[in-house]
């Protein structure tokens, strides 16, 4: 049996665990948090007042600060292009029906897609009502990122974009949570209760889609480990890699931001570091079983990552970005 039918199978075998997985790491939604649970109520006659109070406090917070939400921003709107191509991977079947009838994987896909919905909407109606940031600019860039497209280097193989979600997941709740930390460093209670809450789903999703390898890892562990170092070897790129502005090229913008966020600490190449660290702990890389030989020299490979990337880290120097971003006017940024 060839190994794309082998994954096909394993997606099959595990398919009946998913409603559990839904169940453990997904939140009804009834009960979770909306958007509106965060902003001003356009109904209540205090509203004005409320949005007064956003835009006064948002003076507090400079200029990369602005620059980081809006990337974080764009990133979470571009949610379309993240639902389609986790709805064509191998193993989930988007045409299974609706409700209670669709296929396992597909079901999940969509409920994960309508948490992470929320996310963009919260923080595009705070960036709208802060006052702080060119919003058509905004709206524009979001624009250009869904229509753009989108490679992470998973193609459709399931283990490879399962490795890349469980990275990313972790990866967005660290810069989320920082975000959240400098605004409560400002008095922005507001901010820093709805960043926390969003970096709370993201880790949530990243536990779901690290328990999915680890199963995988039960079923067929040496695919399973030749394409988590397969992904390591392309490296994990951020899901707004193709971030651009007004009049830019494809990725222009998005080199700029990675230094303004490694520079205010939001998200570090030591961060990465330490995501792998983790990836390799929990899945217990080091002691899986019946591998053969390719897959345990990938295994090598993944043991021995963590370290050479840490010297390369510590090579190293922080570069200063002199580009200024249509997002946000650096005139009267705190």
């Amino acid at each position: 049996m060839s190994a794309k039918n082998i994954r096909i199978e394993v997606m099959k075998a595990i398919e009946g665990k998913v409603d559990g997985f839904i169940e453990s790491y997904l939140t009804p939604i009834e009960t979770i948090w909306q958007p509106t649970d965060f902003l001003p109520d356009p109904q209540s006659e205090n509203f004005l007042e409320e949005v007064a109070q956003i835009r006064e406090e948002s003076k507090e917070l400079g200029y990369d600060f602005w620059v980081t939400m809006v990337a974080d921003t764009v990133t979470e709107e571009a949610l379309p292009t993240y639902e389609s191509w986790l709805m064509d991977v191998e193993g989930i079947d988007q045409h299974g029906g609706y409700g209670e009838k669709q296929n396992g994987w597909s079901k999940w896909v969509r409920q994960w897609t309508a948490e992470e919905n929320r996310h963009g909407d919260v923080l595009n109606k705070y960036l709208y009502l802060s006052g702080r940031v060119n919003m058509r600019e905004v709206e524009v860039t979001t624009q250009h990122l869904i229509a753009d497209g989108f490679d992470i280097g998973t193609d459709r193989d399931p283990y490879k974009n399962f490795v890349y979600t469980s990275f990313q997941e972790l990866a967005t709740n660290i810069s989320h949570k920082r975000v959240g930390q400098m605004a409560k460093k400002k008095g922005n209670k507001l901010l820093a209760k709805m960043c926390t809450i969003i970096a709370g789903d993201e880790m949530r999703h990243h536990l779901a889609y690290r328990e999915f390898i680890k199963t995988i890892f039960e079923h067929d562990p040496s695919q399973m480990m030749l394409a988590f170092a397969d992904m390591m070897k392309r490296k994990i790129v951020m899901p707004a890699h193709f971030l651009r502005e007004t009049g830019e090229s494809i990725g222009a913008a998005f080199e700029n931001f990675s230094e303004c966020a490694q520079n205010l600490g939001v998200y570090t190449a030591q961060d990465y570091i330490e995501i792998l660290r983790k990836l390799n702990t929990y899945w217990e890389i080091d002691a899986i079983r019946s591998l053969n030989d390719e897959a345990e020299k990938a295994r090598d490979y993944l043991m021995k990552l963590p370290d050479r990337l840490q010297r390369i880290s510590e090579r190293m120097k922080l570069v200063e970005t002199q580009h200024k971003f249509k997002w946000v006017e650096a005139n009267g940024m705190i």
